[in-house]
């Protein structure tokens, strides 16, 4: 029986709104916010300074520095790690491992709607688990950035660099391309609106055989 969907998404694709509205359609609850200030929760801190970090790498500086620290055994043995970091060093390693534990308990818990934030390959071997991937045309995404009200250039900036950060952490922390086609049990364009991508991915869960969670 499946219990869980994930939702990951290019970014201005309309997901957060058609994961919404899949958690009303089942009844379940819907992790997609829930999901930044459970994190922020565990690592002590504001739900802005994980929103401003989750699904990104760390800044180019830190990574150098980081590197340089771990590469010398007097460094390594001596840096203190809240100099790295103005946020007692909650860096991108840290949120992804509190990451995981967040997604595995809302996953255990069932019947939820969970966005990003890597839950697609952290319950990539559920067998109650459907994964989708939610993407746009270019034009698309733009448009409904506009139309939430962020200015022309700053949602064509928006569109190139957060997929491009969503990639390279998708890279550093799991080892795939992104998106990771094999992961999914479907790749969707909001394109064809938002209702009809609802009905699809609810018509996999009518769908899907009867298993045993792995």
């Amino acid at each position: 029986m499946i219990r869980i969907i994930t939702i990951e998404r290019e970014f201005g694709s309309g997901a957060a709104e058609i994961a919404r509205l899949v958690a009303d359609r089942l009844r379940w609850k819907l992790w997609d916010q829930e999901l930044t200030s459970e994190i922020a929760r565990h690592a002590n801190c504001k739900a802005s300074a994980i929103q401003e970090r989750e699904e990104r790498r760390d800044p180019l500086y830190y990574r150098l520095l980081k590197s340089f620290t771990r590469g010398s055994f007097e460094g390594s043995a001596n840096i203190d790690p809240v100099m790295l970091d103005p946020l007692q060093s909650l860096d991108a390693d840290s949120i992804v491992r509190i990451s995981r534990r967040v997604v595995e308990t809302a996953a255990a818990q069932g019947n939820c709607v969970l966005v990003g934030r890597g839950s697609q390959h952290f319950l990539q071997d559920r067998t109650d688990a459907l994964r989708f991937f939610l993407y746009a045309p270019r034009e698309n995404k733009v448009r409904r950035l506009v139309a939430q009200g962020t200015r022309q250039p700053d949602a064509e900036h928006q569109v190139e660099i957060v997929d491009r950060e969503r990639a390279a952490f998708i890279k550093t922390y799991f080892h795939v391309d992104w998106p990771n086609r094999p992961v999914y049990q479907a790749m969707l364009n909001t394109a064809i609106g938002e209702e009809a991508v609802v009905r699809t991915i609810l018509s996999f869960m009518q769908s899907a055989p009867e298993q045993k969670v792995a």
